[in-house]
């Protein structure tokens, strides 16, 4: 069943391809097509298209196809072309000529955009929701380990003091910084297509106003032909808000890869969270962050390959938009696993105390030893030159007293003033 099917028969190869993975992919759809549709009904109840009683059928109708989702029973055969044909053959079905008028003024084209949007703005949602988790998580590791010193490292050697709670804290700030991606994806998809059309409108009387209102827009897509050019900006900017904050995980993942190896030996994961080797048996390997470190890549080319797909193409409508869900909405969905395993292992991460007591970290003092000097009167030029000559000659003492004062310091980590950007977010974005 297609609801464009005018009684022409299509050849089987070629609906085969072109109906692709959609049966599959539009189960992500389901829930919020219903949603437009009982909005949609409503709509032309209101405008006179249809009468109370059919409008009722019809309402009666979603519900029950609503319970099914809620059930797990919902499924889309081979007998239909996506879950909109299936929506509708069920109205039909059930309700006939009820189910038959449900379309009028409604293009499959705004049908799709609406059911898109619907979904993108309520992952947007779910996504910032694990997030502002992870960092509350972050935030207590930060301030469990404030005092837990480490080395800090540029370019691979040990470089100054860091603590664990800078640390901690650092990756909590970033992944607000991502949330702001997830704010402009959630504005985006937060725009009410439905109304259209084919992109170009409709002569019968619908009020727009009242869909928006109903499905919880808080914006209407005004123009019909800007409307339909929603389709690939939504899903572009949902795959710039996956990539920023998944390059986020990913450098996390990569330093408590470093972190947790035997050469560093900051960390250690228990060893239930830990795989082996077929061969080493003393191998405990991070493997569970090296994954997440491969996923997060993997997403980060999310916004190139959709550019790829839609970069060229002029206003309107065009087929090639269906491959959209197969490049997204998958990825959309491992990024959630991502947030849950993350937000699984990292509060059983231990934390190796004393590590800038080992000699080998002596090093990272030189800067202390220089600030020592220069508060007794030497200059900067000439305290780094006596300092560095010191450890040449094997004659450094590291100054390891050392108190930092300023905000963001290893001594004041601010971990108030990060809260309290959490608290701005919550209460200013629609995300919180």
């Amino acid at each position: 069943m297609k609801i464009w099917d005018k009684g022409i028969a299509v050849d089987k190869k070629i609906e085969q391809f072109t109906i692709g993975r959609d049966r599959e992919l539009d189960m992500y759809l389901a829930q919020f097509d219903v949603q437009a549709s009982r909005a949609q009904a409503n709509m032309l109840a209101g405008a006179g298209l249809i009468s109370a009683a059919e409008n009722q059928q019809l309402q009666q109708g979603l519900q029950e196809l609503a319970a099914q989702l809620e059930a797990g029973t919902f499924t889309i055969g081979e007998d239909f072309e996506d879950v909109h044909s299936k929506i509708e053959a069920y109205l039909t079905e059930h309700y006939g000529d009820a189910g038959k008028k449900i379309h009028t003024a409604r293009s499959r084209n705004d049908q799709v955009l609406t059911a898109i949007q619907l979904f993108l703005k309520d992952y947007t949602r779910r996504a910032a929701a694990k997030t502002l988790e992870l960092v509350e998580v972050l935030l207590q590791k930060a301030e469990t380990h404030k005092t837990d010193l480490m080395p800090g490292y540029t370019h691979f050697q040990a470089a100054m003091p860091s603590s664990f709670g800078l640390w901690f804290s650092a990756y909590a700030e970033h992944l607000l910084l991502d949330l702001a991606l997830f704010e402009a994806a959630h504005t985006v998809a937060d725009q009410n297509p439905l109304g259209s059309g084919a992109g170009f409108g409709s002569s019968f009387p619908i009020d727009r106003l009242q869909t928006t209102q109903e499905m919880g827009f808080n914006n209407l897509a005004v123009s019909s032909v800007g409307a339909q050019m929603l389709r690939g900006k939504t899903e572009k900017t949902v795959a710039f808000a996956l990539a920023g904050m998944a390059a986020t995980l990913a450098k996390m993942s990569y330093d408590l890869v470093l972190y947790n190896g035997q050469d560093m030996a900051f960390v250690e994961l228990p060893a239930a969270f830990t795989t082996g080797s077929s061969i080493m048996p003393h191998k405990k390997n991070p493997d569970v962050f090296e994954l997440i470190r491969a996923r997060c890549n993997a997403l980060q080319a999310l916004p190139n390959t959709l550019m790829l797909a839609t970069g060229n193409l002029p206003s309107g409508y065009h087929r090639d938009f269906q491959i959209l869900k197969e490049i997204l909405f998958e990825p959309m969905t491992q990024f959630l696993d991502i947030l849950d395993i993350v937000l699984f292992a990292l509060p059983q991460l231990r934390i190796k105390p004393d590590l800038l007591n080992q000699p080998k970290y002596d090093a990272v003092f030189t800067v202390e030893n220089i600030n020592q000097l220069i508060q007794t009167g030497t200059p900067f030029r000439t305290a780094y030159k006596q300092v560095g000559l010191a450890v040449e000659d094997g004659s450094y003492v590291p100054h390891k007293e050392f108190q930092t004062t300023h905000l963001g310091s290893v001594h004041n980590l601010g971990l108030d003033e990060i809260r309290a950007k959490v608290a701005r977010f919550r209460a200013g974005s629609r995300l919180g």
